[in-house]
């Protein structure tokens, strides 16, 4: 089996991509990949150190104005197509699979043309552009969100897989991710995130949320700043309390976000979908704070969704307060029956099977 990968730009695209890779290589030993990013996306330094042989194009995203630019970006989608059919016609895979972002645009679009079977991913419960764009030339559109079919009546097939991340997380383990922590196996773990880059608006909240914590001496609070963040998040906390609480840790980056995952009894974060997958697929209660940066807002619509079934709480940003963060918390941990409640809502919506439910759709198109 020859399988080209396609998507870029953020983790959310990638590493999909990536659990899909995965999937692959453990059910088809032979399967040989190829992964077509962009020259400037997170892609190009993330997909090779995982032994990936990588290929990049010229490509870049349209502006929801008019403006100039888009011209540019036609001139540069017609060269990624161009670019996209040489290199499949050399590497002759049997399906191509885009993951998001617009590099997946030129080269889904180039296999499309060239007959070769395409699958497209639908992280988000509000589809992207070029998602959208490309429905209507793949054999499959596999979504996220079951209620965002909808989206894509005028696709082939499309078939409901969540999201392949889902599938590499729910197979962590809870007591490494204790251990990097250096808690004791069975800690309550509240784990409060910013991001990989970090948040403003979430880092000032456990600032402000900071001389709250000791008040719950059982519960464990990790802070996840992102890097350009800890050094003045933890001078702010430190400044104010003198010390950390006992019961407060503040890092910079979790390395191995999947262990930790599993040891969370409780998750404060962004509403990114491939995030959300994770943390469904091990039944996480969330308190969700969702980017008002996105496009079409998709975050929150991806937050609501789990609001609606039971499984979080949103809160928005103009909302968002030490106070507020704090009191939501609270609530849920003191009560163990709505975190047990939110817990078994988060599991129901876990697709852990997702990255073998892509595969199997490989296997059917290649046969």
């Amino acid at each position: 089996m020859r399988v080209v990968l396609s998507g870029g730009g953020t983790g959310g695209h990638i590493y999909p991509a990536l659990a899909v890779a995965s999937q692959c290589a453990a059910e088809y030993p032979d399967a040989e990949f190829l992964y077509i990013g962009g020259q400037k996306g997170l892609e190009s330094t993330l997909v090779p150190k995982e032994n990936i042989p990588f290929e990049a194009i010229d490509i870049s995203g349209f502006r929801r104005k008019l403006s100039l630019e888009n011209i540019k970006t036609v001139v540069r989608f017609l060269r990624g197509v161009s670019t996209s059919k040489k290199l499949l016609r050399q590497f002759k895979p049997d399906v191509v699979i885009g993951t998001g972002g617009y590099v997946c645009g030129p080269v889904v679009y180039a296999a499309a043309k060239l007959g070769i079977p395409s699958i497209i991913h639908e992280q988000n419960a509000v589809p992207g552009l070029t998602n959208r764009f490309l429905s209507k030339y793949v054999s499959t559109v596999a979504v996220s969100f079951e209620d965002s079919s909808a989206s894509f009546s005028g696709a082939k097939k499309v078939i409901y897989t969540g999201n392949p991340r889902a599938t590499t997380v729910h197979e962590a383990d809870k007591n490494k991710g204790f251990a990097s922590l250096g808690l004791p196996n069975g800690s309550s773990v509240v784990l409060v995130v910013g991001g990989s880059r970090g948040a403003r608006a979430i880092n000032d909240a456990m600032i402000a949320m900071a001389p709250f914590v000791k008040s719950m001496e059982h519960i464990r609070f990790v802070y996840v700043t992102g890097d350009n963040y800890y050094k003045p998040t933890l001078e702010a906390i430190t400044s104010e309390l003198g010390q950390l609480p006992d019961n407060l840790q503040v890092l910079p980056y979790v390395h191995n976000m999947p262990e930790v995952l599993a040891c969370t009894s409780l998750i404060v974060n962004r509403a990114g979908a491939s995030f959300l997958a994770e943390i469904n697929s091990l039944g996480i209660p969330s308190i969700l704070i969702p980017s008002p940066n996105v496009t079409n807002n998709h975050q929150e619509k991806n937050a609501r969704t789990l609001e609606k079934s039971g499984a979080a709480e949103v809160i928005l940003e103009p909302a968002l307060s030490g106070k507020t963060l704090f009191a939501s918390i609270e609530r849920t941990m003191k009560n163990p029956s709505m975190h047990s409640s939110m817990s078994a809502a988060s599991k129901r919506l876990g697709k852990p099977e997702s990255a073998r439910l892509i595969v199997e759709e490989i296997g059917r198109l290649i046969k």
